[in-house]
């Protein structure tokens, strides 16, 4: 069991962990540069390349993370693949309660025609500050993924 889920773990929350990071190296910080119209755009096309691959990745790291917090051989490795199984948890809650609705409000409006309250209900600073959130924890979880790994070797 844990020569196949560990590594399958490794990649999924791996994944998950270098796309969020690359959202606060580059994607993030572009979309918040441009002018209301363009992020408009922008994030529709960004949007739509991270489903359902995103989704899969957490919902893998979680899954990976509660087999070995049952299977795994040592209780250290346990307790620590349990609480990776929490932070990608809390990460997927996250997506689902801040960052999912945004999204798909985003892919509803017209870029050529914004509601003329856009600047108010502008989402990026809000989806900016959960998606850092996001981050943080799916990399936490890596490397507590790593942590507990090496309780296994």
């Amino acid at each position: 069991m844990l020569t196949f889920i560990a590594p399958l773990l490794l990649l999924v929350n791996g994944l998950a962990a270098g796309v969020l990071f690359g959202t606060q190296l580059g994607g993030f910080p572009y979309l918040a540069s441009l002018p209301a119209d363009r992020y408009v755009n922008a994030h529709a096309f960004f949007g739509t390349r991270y489903d359902p691959a995103m989704p899969i990745c957490l919902l893998g790291t979680i899954a990976c993370d509660v087999v070995l917090a049952v299977g795994a051989p040592v209780a250290g490795a346990r307790t620590l693949f349990a609480v990776a199984a929490l932070l990608a948890a809390v990460t997927a809650g996250i997506s689902v309660v801040k960052n999912v609705p945004v999204n798909r409000w985003m892919r509803t409006l017209d870029p050529d025609n914004l509601p003329s309250d856009f600047a108010e209900r502008d989402p990026r600073p809000v989806w900016g500050a959960w998606n850092r959130r996001r981050s943080w924890l799916t990399i936490a979880a890596l490397v507590v993924n790593c942590t507990a790994l090496g309780f296994l070797l």
